[in-house]
């Protein structure tokens, strides 16, 4: 073994190492491996020794950058001054060879031809030859290409980007780097997850890829891919659209089946975000990688078992369309021939009877999607790719002298051109196509979003065409992004109209939503507003309540006006007892008349005619006071009704108590030696039934001057109705006032009861007794049904006490007495009183 020392003093020293050091920065651009030649190989250029130091041979090493290995890529190739580089999908099918671990495994192979890809590839030569024929752009310059196809697998993709940008060259001899290199821009990846592989590596070189395709947003970050640009709008975008789309129609229950790439997971990330904001998701799906049957299966029953009726797919065609299913067979199966295996060549058909495929059949005598010219979205923003490109070198060569981008205000030379060069102007390249589309990028490397929304409608033919029947314009005014021809959309239900994709039907108003324990959002019961409670618009999550005096109507959509309930003169209840109060003054009246007319008579005379005139006019008072507790209250009405009713009957008592303490005394006088009605006559009777009555008068002014009762709006006892009634103001005022009747009436009826069986000429107890019992069961039984009445029927109770109890009185004590007057007068004499007392005795 020889031990080499580099001696790195002197002149030799230092330029060896500048010469490494420039060395190793080519082979770093050409992403190619340099390696030194060790003792044993060949060098063409030898080994060159200086002076030995320190007794050591000193040997200089010249490094060589080589490629270490070729991939045996499918592509597409034309020589020119600036070569442009492209991928694109033009097989969809990677089959991966054996691996036996002992000999190099052999390079992979695509199968399954991809139509469109291949269009898409032609798309950029026939481009690129326009360019090269247009006198105004580039002029002086060919453009060349080198596209390559991807497989739509990320290794070779990645392979094809790499053998893009380091070239052919078995090695590299212009170490200095000063020409341009193997592809100065690449148009592709069409997938955005190659694009991000792609992408992470061409930004170190700060190389312009273009993607003509890749629509995932998180392309648009433009710290990760600095130098990535495409012609296709963001992802961003088309779920903006999409989401618009399905917002129009109110779909508020979507189900979502994406790509299990970066495309299909971004997207399903920001198309869930945005769906939660007025719907929810009713499932989500990811295609499987290599098309499982099983896990498709799964994915086909999770949709059948789903409410949802709309259903949003963000997804490659090789991910959506079960390849072992869906996906025919290359060219054989189209022009119904096998391709020939090596050494069977001199055949027209094989064994199985198939025609040889030669590879010179025609393919535009067969309807594909290479020869279907009606869908080049796709291959129209490729066009723009190359265009961009294009623009951004003749704005480069256009650089005027001093007034250049770069360092000390330089312009780049075309024929050194770099690629981060070719990047400043790209970024800013500012062009009109052909057909009148602008075309630019934004600061992300953006182009405009503007969308054709597309509807799949079967030709005359059976086949499936897609019609243009929208646009999503990111740049038109908000809430004008989106324009849809209605009319021209082909719905394939009966009624040929929109179908409805909710978990639950929108709530009416009237009703709230009340969200249904673990189940998302958008599933619901409608639940009826409670009582006095309303929602007034669609899906309310809840009801509101009316103000004081309103209430809701019956639908719970709306807050009317309470009714207002008192007892009123034009409701039957109301006539009725009108009639009665009016009778019963009426029978009052006529009892009194016949009293005046007979006021001579001993009937009318036995027991103090004045205290009977009295009695009946406070009657009547009783009568008609009750007609006060009927009508709309006021504050007049509300102060007399209590204050006439309780003098009225204190009067009325107050007579009846006086006679029977006359009947009680005029017994008493009868007795030898007893004078007593001297002490109790005329006077003292009027003068007593006064001051009964001045009794309840001040217990009414004081009442009334401290807290008189008030017309009052009571909503808490009914919350459907206002109970317009009387507050009686003091409760303490109202008792005394009920007190002082029932203390009368209570002594009266003792009294009465006490004298019953005096002799029948003097006794009008018994039927004061039976007045009272009457009296004191009616009032008795109305504080019970007085409490436990509702609204207008509690005045109603206590018209009847006042009516019942006033009947009562007046039937009692006065039907006797007119029953003698009027139907046997002959009795109506003082002989016949007399005649009655002396047989009872």
């Amino acid at each position: 073994m020889s031990l080499h020392v580099i001696d790195l003093r002197g002149e030799a020293a230092r330029e060896l190492m500048e010469r490494r050091e420039t060395e190793q920065r080519g082979c770093d651009e050409a992403a190619m491996s340099c390696g030194a030649l060790t003792p044993g190989e060949h060098s063409p250029q030898g080994l060159q020794s200086s002076t030995p130091s320190f007794g050591l041979t000193v040997t200089e090493i010249v490094p060589t950058c080589r490629l270490r290995e070729e991939f045996n890529l499918y592509g597409l190739y034309k020589e020119g001054d600036i070569i442009l580089g492209g991928i694109f999908e033009i097989h969809f099918i990677t089959v991966y060879p054996e691996l036996s671990f002992t000999a190099k495994p052999e390079p992979l192979s695509c199968e399954r031809f991809h139509f469109t890809g291949f269009l898409d590839a032609q798309t950029m030569a026939f481009a690129i030859e326009e360019i090269n024929r247009d006198p105004a752009l580039l002029p002086n310059i060919t453009l060349g290409y080198r596209l390559y196809d991807n497989c739509e697998n990320l290794a070779v993709g990645l392979r094809a980007a790499t053998a893009l940008i380091s070239g052919e060259d078995d090695s590299v001899t212009d170490y200095s780097c000063r020409g341009t290199p193997p592809v100065l821009a690449i148009v592709g990846d069409p997938g955005s997850t190659n694009s991000i592989a792609v992408s992470r590596i061409l930004g170190l070189f700060r190389v312009p890829m273009v993607s003509y395709y890749a629509t995932c947003s998180c392309l648009s970050n433009r710290k990760e891919f600095p130098s990535f640009f495409r012609t296709i709008p963001s992802d961003t975008f088309q779920v903006k659209a999409m989401v618009q789309i399905i917002r129009h129609y109110g779909w508020t229950w979507v189900g979502v089946v994406v790509s299990n790439d970066d495309y299909g997971l971004y997207a399903l990330k920001t198309f869930t975000e945005e769906v939660n904001r007025f719907g929810c998701i009713a499932f989500s799906e990811i295609l499987p990688r290599n098309n499982n049957t099983s896990e498709i299966l799964k994915i086909i029953r999770t949709i059948k078992e789903s409410s949802a009726k709309v259903i949003a797919v963000f997804s490659t065609g090789a991910y959506l369309i079960p390849l072992t299913e869906e996906i025919v067979q290359f060219w054989e199966t189209m022009f119904d021939c096998k391709f020939q295996d090596e050494g069977n060549n001199h055949n027209k058909s094989n064994s199985e009877g198939n025609n040889i495929c030669t590879g010179s059949e025609d393919i535009e005598s067969k309807k594909t999607a290479y020869s279907d010219v009606s869908e080049l979205r796709a291959s129209y923003n490729v066009y723009k790719a190359v265009y961009a490109l294009a623009h951004s070198l003749h704005n480069l060569m256009s650089c005027e002298p001093g007034k250049g981008p770069f360092q000390n205000n330089s312009c780049a030379d075309i024929t050194t051109v770099q690629p981060w060069q070719l990047l400043h102007y790209l970024a800013r390249v500012n062009f009109t196509t052909h057909y009148g589309d602008r075309v630019s990028f934004d600061e992300n490397g953006d182009a405009l979003a503007i969308y054709d929304v597309m509807n799949w409608q079967r030709a005359d033919d059976g086949s499936v065409k897609t019609v243009t029947i929208g646009l999503y314009d990111e740049s038109a005014p908000a809430g004008q992004e989106l324009t849809l021809n209605e009319d021209k959309i082909f719905w394939n239900f009966e009624s040929n109209s929109p179908p409805r994709s909710v978990c639950s039907e929108s709530c009416q108003p009237g009703t709230r939503k009340a969200t249904r324990k673990g189940e998302p959002l958008c599933c619901f019961d409608c639940v009826p507003c409670a009582e006095g409670e309303i929602s007034n618009h669609t899906d309310s999550i809840e009801c509101f309540k009316c103000p004081p005096e309103f209430w809701s109507n019956p639908n719970r959509d709306q807050c009317v006006l309470k009714e207002i309930e008192f007892l009123s003169y034009g409701e039957s209840l109301g006539i009725s007892l009108t009639t009665v109060s009016v009778l019963g003054a009426l029978f009052s009246t006529a009892v009194l008349a016949v009293f005046i007319f007979y006021r001579s008579t001993p009937v009318v005379r036995a027991n103090n005619s004045e205290l009977s005139f009295l009695l009946l006019l406070s009657l009547i008072l009783c009568f008609l006071c009750s007609l006060l507790f009927i009508g709309q209250p006021l504050h007049l009405t509300c102060m007399l009704r209590h204050v006439v009713f309780g003098n009225s009957f204190v009067l009325c008592i107050s007579c009846i108590l006086v006679k029977t303490i006359v009947v009680i005394m005029a017994f008493r006088a009868t007795l030898p030696d007893n004078n007593v009605m001297k002490w109790f006559g005329a006077a003292q009777q009027r003068g007593t039934v006064f001051v009964f009555t001045v009794i309840q008068a001040l217990i009414c002014i004081i009442w009334l001057s401290t807290a008189s009762p008030v017309p009052f709006k009571n909503t808490q006892y009914q919350n459907s109705k206002i109970i317009f009634e009387c507050n009686v103001g003091s409760i303490t005022g109202f008792s005394f006032l009920l007190g002082y009747i029932g203390l009368l009436a209570s002594v009266c009826f003792v009294l009465a009861f006490l004298a019953r069986n005096l002799p029948d000429n003097f006794n009008e107890a018994k039927f004061i007794t039976f007045s009272m019992l009457i009296f004191c069961a009616v009032w008795i039984a109305f504080i019970p049904a007085y409490v436990s009445s509702p609204g207008k029927y509690s005045d109603a109770v206590e018209i009847f006490a006042i009516l019942a109890s006033s009947f009562g009185l007046l039937f009692a004590i006065f039907a006797p007495k007119c029953y003698i007057i009027l139907l046997h007068p002959e009795k109506n004499t003082k002989k016949a009183l007399m005649g009655r007392a002396a047989t009872k005795t």
